[in-house]
């Protein structure tokens, strides 16, 4: 027998041999293969049937079976046409099922091989792989730590970011604090200055405005004195004669400052006027309001001065102040108390007295005591001793509150007769007085409820004060 055909021999039998033992696993890796078995046993007993057909079955020996087996075969030889179709096809079945048996071998082997050679790269692979897994462990461990130390850097610098905003917070707070403290300083000395400035340029305005009425005042009087020596001198009467004082003493104490041809009073005046008048402490408390008028003057004279309230105010206010009265009493009574005062008759102590010789003049309750006739002479006097500007002040019952006629003004048996406001004003305009201002004292309704019952424009007209005082200034 021939080499090859020997080798054909061989080889049909290791494929037999394979096909009837297939392998399960795919060499060293663990690959589960297609179990074959199943398949190659279908195909045995395939071929097995195919093998029978067109046989007979045997049977006991015997005439009859002799017999019967011919009859088979003969039919069997009749009917080799009619199925010998079914037999190729069965036949090509199985050889497709052999080579089906094949494939699958060949791709059983396939894998093997495959596996064989993935384990031998996973050999080599091994060192690769355990130091990747090395490495891998080494990585974790440093992506832990590295993401520990990156979480606390983060704190850091969220801690770090947070002081800085804190700090710029704090310091622009600062700033705008100071800003604000700086702008209200500013504001504030703006304001300061505005209103000092403010306040001197009306203190400039009025200073030009006084002077400015003082200078028309001034050329006003001096106008009407011409107007006055003209008709003088072409003979017409005079619109305010004069008179000259008595050389009889004054029998009136405490308050009279000028001679009377009266006889002595037959009580106590000091006693009457401490009864109807009031005490002295209400009537300095009711004198502070000409002390804005006197403030600051140099030679001050209060004309019939009494029990000395006036006196004692302006000593308090640091005003130097000296007072006449021709009660003897009254004189005493003061000087006991440190004041300056001295017994004398006012139009002979004003007569003797130099051209303004003093910058304020005061004269309460004294001009009801006058005859008519002598007033006007009492205040061209008292006019013409006041310097540029000295202020005089005159305080009178005041005849348009119908109250004094029925209680306060003829309780005083030496009062002649009251002195209207508007002719009081007008002396002292005429004799060089300006910058008139009357002033309401005594509110009738205080020392007479009952009054409070009248309507209110009723009660102001008829039932006002009850004294009033006229202020002025020398022109």
């Amino acid at each position: 027998m021939e080499s090859a055909e020997l080798v054909a021999i061989l080889q049909a039998v290791r494929d037999r041999v394979r096909a009837r033992n297939p392998q399960t696993a795919a060499g060293a890796v663990e690959v589960p293969l297609a179990d074959l078995s199943p398949l190659l046993h279908a195909r045995d007993a395939a071929m097995g049937k195919v093998a029978a057909i067109g046989s007979v079955n045997p049977r006991r020996g015997g005439p009859v079976n002799a017999l019967l087996q011919g009859w088979k075969k003969l039919v069997a030889r009749l009917l080799d046409w009619h199925v010998r179709e079914q037999v190729e096809f069965n036949r090509k079945t199985l050889a497709c099922v052999d080579a089906a048996l094949d494939a699958f071998n060949e791709n059983n082997r396939a894998l093997v091989e495959l596996g064989n050679r993935i384990a031998a790269v996973h050999a080599l692979a091994q060192p690769m792989t355990e130091e990747m897994n090395d490495i891998r462990g080494h990585w974790i461990e440093w992506r832990g730590e590295w993401e520990q130390k990156l979480t606390r850097n983060e704190i850091e610098s969220l801690r770090g970011v947070a002081d800085l905003h804190g700090a710029v917070q704090h310091r622009v707070d600062m700033l705008d604090a100071t800003w604000r403290e700086s702008l209200l300083v500013q504001n504030r000395a703006f304001h300061a200055e505005l209103l000092k400035s403010a306040d001197d340029i009306q203190r400039r305005i009025w200073a030009d405005m006084d002077r400015f009425r003082a200078e028309y005042e001034r050329i006003i009087h001096a106008e009407l004195r011409t107007i006055r020596q003209r008709q003088a001198s072409a003979g017409l009467p005079s619109a305010a004669p004069g008179s000259t004082p008595s050389s009889f003493p004054s029998p009136l104490p405490g308050g009279a400052c000028f001679s009377l041809p009266s006889p002595p009073l037959a009580f106590d005046y000091a006693k009457f006027a401490e009864k109807f008048r009031g005490p002295e402490e209400y009537v300095k408390q009711g004198q502070q309001i000409y002390l804005p008028d006197f403030a600051g003057r140099q030679a001050v004279l209060d004309i019939g001065c009494g029990r000395g309230e006036f006196l004692e105010t302006m000593r308090d206010a640091g005003v130097p102040a000296r007072g006449i009265d021709l009660s003897e009493e009254s004189v005493a009574f003061c000087r006991a108390k440190g004041l300056a005062a001295e017994t004398a008759d006012l139009f002979l102590y004003l007569n003797d007295l130099p051209e303004a010789a003093l910058d304020g003049i005061f004269c309460a309750q004294v001009v009801e005591h006058l005859p008519p006739e002598r007033l006007p002479e009492m205040i061209k006097l008292c006019a013409s001793r006041l310097e540029r500007g000295g202020v005089i002040a005159i305080e009178t019952p005041n005849p348009e509150c119908l109250a004094i006629f029925a209680t306060h003004f003829y309780l005083d048996p030496t009062h002649t007769r009251p002195v209207p406001e508007a002719l009081l004003a007008f002396y002292m305009e005429e004799f060089g007085l300006g910058r008139i201002e009357t002033r309401k004292l005594a509110p009738a309704v205080e020392s007479m409820p009952s009054l409070a019952d009248l309507p209110a424009a009723f009660r102001e007209t008829f039932f006002g004060a009850l004294d009033y005082a006229v202020v002025g200034k020398k022109l």
